[in-house]
């Protein structure tokens, strides 16, 4: 429920790890599966659930007619009301309302952009960055369901850690996102990523038109590249704060996990 005073309400956890930093093996999803599974379940009370999604399960029903996050949900807590989404391939926290007030309340807070959200990516190539980097990068949609930025790539202008670029005219979204260094490897890099702006595909756009798209991403990487290839996205949306409902912590997945030879951001 709310917290009275405005501030994060203190909840009981689920489930002991949900702060912790350790990482875990990699687990995706089966068009087989046809149950919820609780070892997802973050956080749950009368108001609303959180859940560390898989990847490779859709938040809800596809044209491929796999399982879905939402129908096996509903199956085992009744009914649900959605609040917002991350992409099929996104791992990760997710937040499931039970009661109308409720998901009222979150939908204000994702549309007033008062939530607070970090994902990790494993990203190609070796990105040196001084401190935070800002993306500034406006996006427009493309063909086929894609969304790229809204000038030629040559046109994107990076001074120290800030990357821009002027629209090149017709429609366009602001968008921005913050990016700090984790770990550097030899062929790839770990980032904590901080969208400050919620459009689609947001940060796997911004991360591909700067040189170094996130691994495993087949839509906006290249996928027959040695260094693209891995069997799920690397992305994982590792924390979401809601106020007045606290943060939720998803531990993370393995490949943010620290390789032998990396250099800490």
């Amino acid at each position: 429920m709310l917290a009275q005073t405005g501030e994060p309400a203190k909840r009981s956890v689920a489930r002991s790890q949900l702060e912790k930093e350790a990482a875990r093996p990699e687990r995706t999803i089966v068009a087989a599966l046809n149950r919820f599974d609780p070892s997802w379940l973050l956080y749950a009370d009368d108001d609303f659930l959180v859940v560390d999604k898989p990847s490779g399960l859709s938040v809800l029903k596809d044209r491929t007619g796999s399982a879905d996050l939402w129908t096996l949900a509903e199956a085992y807590f009744g009914p649900l009301k959605l609040v917002h989404r991350i992409d099929k391939g996104t791992s990760g926290v997710i937040v499931l309302a039970r009661r109308a007030e409720v998901q009222k309340a979150m939908t204000q807070a994702f549309a007033a952009r008062t939530t607070r959200k970090r994902y990790l990516a494993r990203v190609v190539g070796a990105l040196h960055l001084a401190g935070t980097a800002t993306l500034d990068l406006p996006l427009r949609k493309g063909r086929k369901n894609r969304y790229r930025i809204a000038a030629p790539r040559d046109a994107i202008h990076r001074s120290g850690d800030h990357f821009s670029c002027e629209s090149d005219g017709g429609a366009a979204y602001p968008a921005t996102t913050r990016a700090r260094l984790v770990r550097r490897e030899a062929n790839s890099s770990v980032l904590m990523l901080g969208p400050q702006t919620g459009r689609t595909h947001q940060l796997r756009v911004h991360l591909a038109w700067i040189g170094h798209a996130i691994v495993g991403d087949t839509l906006y990487g290249t996928p027959r590249a040695p260094e693209q290839a891995f069997r799920r996205l690397c992305l994982h949306a590792h924390s979401l704060e809601l106020p007045g409902f606290g943060r939720f912590v998803a531990p993370r997945p393995a490949f943010a996990a620290r390789q032998k030879g990396g250099t800490a951001g």
